[in-house]
């Protein structure tokens, strides 16, 4: 079983940045694949970024391209999404998320076993 606890959220102006966390328990994290997922009100949630239990792969969803990047680090069981340039689109609750196996499907969020509880983002202008 793994935990995941996100934090790090909270309100911004359009143009700043935010650094989110995911502290995970268990001793089985360097071998789990995160992603972080998102939720704006009234739609459906989202891929943001990936991350390989190697650290050597790392995917992006093509609206935060060249402005969010993807971390680990294992000795802390912690993977961080670091959020630059943020713009009001980027309002939603974000979500960590690991799975078990492979990379493939990196982006579809069935493909995860646990979630966190979320924490919100918010851009304002």
């Amino acid at each position: 079983q793994v935990q995941l606890v996100e934090s790090g959220g909270g309100l911004v102006e359009a143009g700043g940045s935010l650094r989110l966390s995911c502290a995970a328990s268990g001793r089985t994290f360097s071998t789990y694949t995160m992603g972080w997922f998102r939720q704006a009100p009234g739609k459906d949630r989202e891929f943001v970024a990936s991350i390989s239990w190697s650290g050597r792969s790392m995917d992006y969803a093509d609206s935060v391209k060249g402005r969010f990047t993807i971390s680990r680090d294992t000795s802390k069981n912690t993977v961080y999404l670091q959020m630059n340039s943020l713009k009001l689109e980027d309002t939603a609750v974000y979500y960590c998320a690991a799975r078990r196996g492979g990379y493939s499907d990196y982006g579809e969020p069935d493909r995860y076993n646990y979630w966190g509880q979320g924490t919100q983002v918010t851009v304002s202008s």
